[in-house]
This record gives structure tokens, C-alpha cells and sequence, in this order.
């Protein structure tokens, strides 16, 4: 009896130790919050801030996913949630995106950094009165252009038109410098952002947009949109060779050693630009339509992104303590405009160290001189359609015109 019972009493203190452990080990082991976001060129800023944030919450570890550049990010988070996966915290890029997955999305009208977003780049996720996401920043794009190749080229006046920019060009091909690096194997260089632009340009945007799905309104009669030949024609004319093998990475390696002069970018590649070249000087330039300088001398500017919470998530506490801490700390801001080199959209932040991208950006704004980035109301999937068609035109597959018919009958079937 005496030993059963010391046997008894043995696995008893057995069990209370491993039982103590056990809870032990739940106090330890930080709660995973799950971030995804396709800002590929900032990996390491982000690997950087998931271990600042371990300093001031070591209760929560931050779990960031990257998924951008040449692949496909919005297929892959349809997929996350499709298998019931969603993360924690996701980014959309606009009221489109907002609407494929507001079922899963968190109202954030009540955070404390809302008083403090720009109003401009609230409204866009504002739906029913309800802030449905968080704006991070501002940007803007068009052609980044080398001063000094531009200088030595004997062209003294930014180009804004586009007889401009052919002028342009002849002067730095003279100089044995290709004057276009063309990123055109990334669909969302040409699928989004270059055909945008006429997009954008037009008197009413969105107007045209609510024409195109009533059937009142037709790509390959807009006289914007068969101006805007020229400009795409210029850039293949005089760009570098392959463009439909030249991803964003190699786009801007050409870029950064001074083999070509201008690449269609924005100023999320500033950092980069500055890294690989911390005296280099850079601008940007609108991407003209035609020769009429009120129309064609313009920036697209808005907000690249929203961050959204998963309402379904079991942090979805914790999320929005994440991204509160991101734009109110210091660590958080210096991150914002140092590291990511971001225009803040949030009045409490300071912008002092912007480099030349992001400050002509400004200029542009400040002077009305912007259009908007009307591709985040554009039907889902839009994007990727509009890329295969400009492709095929790159490649001398198809005509331009058919181009811009293929465009209209991608858009009548997404709509619907």
C-alpha cells in the first residue's frame, strides 16, 4: 500500500509540474499577429519594425507576410480566406478592393489616429459613415528622370507635353543613353498604373467609369485614350530592349547605373534610388496624354493602401493597437517617413527628411496640378486583364486599337 501510494503521490507531483509548465509556457509564448501587405521593396524596413515592436508589446509577435512585384497579391489573399487563413491585419488598395472583401472588414471610426488623417485620403474608404480602413500615406508617380543625364543632354525645361518628352528622348538617345527603362513584365506597371493615365485625365473619371458599365461610354472612342498611343509608343521606341522580361527590379537597376534616363516609377522606389546612390539626383515628370500642357502637365497622387482589420480575427484588438502605435509613436513616424520614405497622410507627422520624389510630389499638389489613381475603382480583376491587352500590343501582337477594344469588352464583362 505504502508504495502504491508514493507511486500515487509521484504522478500527482508529475502532473502539477507539467500542468505548471503548461501555463508557464502560455505566459511566455507571444500571441501571433499576422500582417500581409505587397510592398516588396521593403522587407527589410518591416523585418526592423516587427523587433521594435517586440520592445513595447513582447506579448504579441508580429507575423509580417509579403506578397507583391510580379505576383499577384490580391489572388493570393482570396485564397487566404477562401481556406479560412485571412491575416489578422491586410492591406486593400481602394474602395473596389473594400467592396470584394467587406465581409471581413473591422469599422475603425473610432481609433484615436482618425482625428488625424488627411480628410482626402479618409473618404475614399468612408462607407455609410463608417472609416472601414487606415490610410498610411500619400503617393505619386509618373516618369523618375535622372537631372544630371537630363542636364548633360542640354534639356533645360521639364517636359510636360508630349512633344516635350519625344524632344526629350531624341537627346538622350544622341548621347548614347537609352532614355526608357521599361518594367512591362509587371502587370501592375502597365496594367495599372500606365493605363491609368488616360483614365485619370479625363474631365470626370469617375463619371466615365459609371458610363462604361452602362454601356453610354467607349474606350475606342475617347480621344484621350487613342492620344495616349503616342506617348506608349515613345516609351517602346525609344526603351530598352526586352521591356516584356523587365520586372520592377531589373526596371530600376538600368535605372540606378545610369543606363537609362526615366523609368515609370513612383516614389515608394525612393529609398532604393538613395541607397544605391546616396548622392543621385531625381525628379519626376508628369506622363503626358498630348500636347496640351493643362492637360498632359499633371501626377497621379493618392493612397496606395488602406490597412484593414479582420473582424473575424481573435486580435483584432490587438491589430488596431498595432496600427494606432504605428502612427502615433515615434519609432512608428520615423519608420513612416524615414525608413519607408512615405508622404505621411496624417497631419501629427512630421515630413522634414523627404527626398526629391517625394517633394516635387508635393509641388505638383500644391499647385492643383494632380489626377487621381482612378484604377482603385476599377472592377476586380480589371488590372490584370488590362495588362495582358497592353502586352500583346508591346509584343506587336495585336494593333492599338484593338487594344483599346479588347479594354472596353474586359470592362462590359467585369462589370456585369
Amino acid at each position: 500500500m505504502k508504495k502504491m501510494l508514493l507511486g500515487l503521490i509521484f504522478l500527482l507531483s508529475i502532473g502539477f509540474l507539467f500542468a505548471a509548465g503548461n501555463k508557464e509556457e502560455q505566459k511566455t509564448t507571444p500571441r501571433e499577429l499576422n500582417l500581409y501587405h505587397f510592398k516588396v521593396s521593403q522587407v527589410e524596413q518591416w523585418d526592423q519594425l516587427v523587433k521594435e515592436y517586440a520592445k513595447v508589446e513582447p506579448g504579441v509577435k508580429l507575423v509580417v507576410e509579403t506578397v507583391g512585384g510580379a505576383a499577384d497579391w490580391t489572388t493570393t489573399l482570396k485564397t487566404k480566406f477562401a481556406s479560412g487563413n485571412g491575416p489578422d491585419i491586410f492591406v486593400v488598395d481602394g474602395p473596389a478592393l473594400a467592396n470584394t472583401f467587406s465581409e471581413y472588414l473591422s469599422d475603425l471610426s473610432d481609433q484615436p489616429w482618425v482625428s488625424h488623417a488627411v480628410e482626402s485620403a479618409k473618404r475614399p474608404m468612408t462607407f455609410e459613415g463608417k472609416l472601414m480602413g487606415m490610410p498610411f500615406n500619400l503617393e505619386g508617380y509618373g516618369f523618375i528622370y535622372n537631372k544630371k543625364i537630363f542636364r548633360d543632354a542640354g534639356i533645360t525645361k521639364t517636359p510636360g507635353t508630349v512633344q516635350e518628352l519625344r524632344d526629350a528622348a531624341e537627346k538622350i538617345e544622341a548621347m548614347g543613353i537609352t532614355p526608357f527603362g521599361n518594367g512591362y513584365s509587371e502587370w501592375w506597371v502597365i496594367g495599372m498604373h500606365l493605363m491609368n493615365i488616360p483614365f485619370a485625365t479625363l474631365q470626370d473619371p469617375a463619371s466615365f467609369s459609371t458610363a462604361l458599365d452602362n454601356g453610354t461610354a467607349s474606350i475606342a472612342d475617347n480621344a484621350i485614350f487613342n492620344s495616349f498611343k503616342e506617348t506608349f509608343d515613345l516609351t517602346i521606341k525609344y526603351g530598352n530592349k526586352n521591356p516584356l522580361t523587365t520586372d520592377h527590379n531589373a526596371q530600376m537597376t538600368l535605372f540606378n547605373t545610369g543606363q537609362v534616363a526615366m523609368v515609370q516609377q513612383g516614389n515608394w522606389k525612393e529609398v532604393g534610388i538613395y541607397e544605391a546612390n546616396p548622392d543621385a539626383e531625381v525628379g519626376l515628370l508628369p506622363i503626358p496624354v498630348n500636347n496640351d500642357p493643362a492637360v498632359s502637365g499633371r501626377i497621379p497622387v493618392g493612397v496606395p493602401f488602406y490597412w484593414v482589420v479582420n473582424k473575424e480575427s481573435d486580435m483584432k484588438d490587438d491589430a488596431k493597437k498595432f496600427l494606432n502605435w504605428m502612427v502615433s509613436s515615434e519609432v512608428g513616424q520615423r519608420y513612416i517617413t524615414e525608413e519607408f520614405g512615405y508622404i505621411p497622410a496624417f497631419d501629427n507627422i512630421k515630413s522634414d527628411s523627404l527626398g526629391g520624389l517625394s517633394q516635387d510630389i508635393l509641388t505638383y499638389a500644391s499647385k492643383g496640378k494632380t489626377v487621381p489613381w482612378s484604377f482603385t475603382t476599377w472592377h476586380d480583376g480589371m488590372y490584370n486583364e488590362f495588362s495582358e491587352h497592353a502586352q500583346r500590343y508591346v509584343a506587336d501582337k495585336i494593333s492599338y486599337s484593338e487594344m483599346l477594344k479588347r479594354m472596353q469588352e474586359s470592362w462590359v464583362k467585369l462589370a456585369e
